[in-house]
């Protein structure tokens, strides 16, 4: 493998001592993530991207523990973290060297055995898509990178890999994962759960919806979880958008934050925010704020979802509905009380369709009805979703069915269903719409 232009920067013995000790060192104990779809392809690097601290690292070593459960020796596990100290003057032309020696202590693998490769906050190194190019083209690897979420976006990977990159998002834990990081049994089938089986599901669920799936944050009373997300939230503020993309009016970016994690699933017009804004004496220009929005949700801060809609024009002039990335944000940032939930199982439901690989869109039906979500799969097929903790008020319930109806009349092969925490209390329904458990809805495969 010939190596970039430079010479090297780090000594020869401490790139092998790290080698070394990836090789040896015990894999940590970890909660397996559950994703929807393929996590390699021929030919490209994964890059695992996602919210900081939802779990990229542990991810990685996922994978590795997975390839050794499939009999792949643990010598072809080489496994680098850039944030480690020892690494600070680490540069591109150091890659060489790093592989060079690897090949040097495993010369029997060069070009005969598949070597995978895992590059912890790769981003860290400027270069390091020249090299990963170099590596998949010149060597017999499979390789995984993850960073910082804003310094490995999709279209970014695409841009620098040139078309060499295979995207995995990695969420906080989904109510599966959640459930199982927990120890929570989990029913051999859903369909013959029993009511006490059922039971601890939907108490799991609750639980869930409050604290939110973020690793780190389980277990944690109140108030150390809320000090722990809200050092997350100004971590991805100040390194993934302030520093990242020069953003000087920092006032408005945390206006911002704070409106969106503390109105889950509410519409957000930009021109409304801006006027807000004007009123409060704040100044910023509109451009700025569309911008300050792309970037939030470019770091998984939020979620949006947009209207469906035949027409670019009338998709651009509606609100979007925003959501944050994980339930457990919103008692922070809510603070007129509102908080309940509703809010969180409809944010719950959001991230799960994103993570299922669903495009995700609400409806509004042009006799004013709004269904909270329109979800279509690569093959096509449409579910319209509502969404609604509590379906015993009859004006409630008899307010998403109209809005499914309504919908289905424009959207006629889609199918209707509405998620709630009190399954139990559905009126009859319509013979088009089915009321699903969120506890087992959340757990389909």
């Amino acid at each position: 493998m010939s190596g970039p232009e430079g010479s090297p920067r780090l000594p020869r013995t401490l790139l092998g001592d790290l080698l070394s000790a990836s090789l040896t060192e015990p894999l940590p104990a970890l909660t397996e993530r559950r994703l929807t779809g393929r996590v390699t392809f021929p030919g490209k690097a994964t890059a695992v991207v996602g919210m900081r601290r939802a779990g990229k690292t542990t991810f990685l070593h996922q994978i590795r523990r997975q390839r050794l459960e499939r009999g792949v020796p643990r010598e072809r596990l080489p496994y680098v973290a850039f944030e480690d100290e020892r690494l600070a003057a680490f540069g591109v032309e150091d890659f060489s060297v790093l592989v060079e020696e690897y090949y040097r202590r495993f010369p029997t693998f060069r070009g005969r055995e598949t070597v995978t490769w895992c590059f912890d906050e790769i981003q860290v190194v400027p270069g390091w898509e020249r090299f990963v190019r170099r590596l998949l083209d010149q060597e017999k690897v499979e390789v995984f990178v993850s960073g910082s979420s804003a310094a490995l976006l999709s279209r970014e990977i695409a841009t620098a890999l040139r078309g060499r990159a295979w995207e995995v998002v990695i969420f906080p834990f989904g109510f599966e994962e959640f459930s199982r990081h927990r120890g929570l049994a989990l029913p051999d089938r859903l369909d013959l759960a029993t009511a006490r089986e059922r039971s601890a599901l939907q108490g799991a669920l609750h639980e869930y919806l409050t604290t939110g799936g973020f690793p780190e944050a389980q277990g944690l009373g109140s108030g150390d979880r809320f000090r722990l997300l809200g050092d997350y939230v100004d971590l991805a503020i100040l390194r993934d958008v302030v520093e990242r993309h020069g953003v000087s009016n920092v006032v408005s970016l945390r206006w911002m934050v704070r409106h969106l994690l503390g109105n889950p699933g509410g519409l957000f017009s930009v021109e409304k925010f801006h006027r807000a804004l004007k009123a409060q004496g704040v100044a910023v220009s509109r451009d700025t704020l569309h911008h300050l929005l792309a970037y939030l949700e470019d770091c998984f801060l939020v979620r949006l979802a947009w209207v469906d809609a035949d027409s670019e024009r009338r998709r651009m002039v509606n609100p979007r509905k925003a959501y944050p990335i994980d339930p457990g944000l919103i008692p922070i940032y809510d603070r007129s009380g509102k908080a309940n939930l509703g809010h969180s199982l409809e944010t719950a439901v959001r991230i799960e369709l994103e993570r299922r690989n669903l495009d995700v869109r609400y409806v509004r039906t042009c006799d004013g009805f709004e269904v909270d979500f329109l979800a279509r799969s690569a093959d096509g097929h449409a579910t319209l979703l509502q969404v609604c903790a509590d379906l015993g008020d009859e004006a409630t319930c008899d307010r998403e069915v109209r809005g499914l109806l309504a919908a289905a009349a424009e959207h006629p092969r889609a199918s209707l269903e509405i998620v709630t925490l009190t399954p139990e209390t559905a009126r009859r329904m319509p013979e088009a719409v089915r009321v699903h458990d969120a506890a087992v809805w959340f757990l389909e495969p």
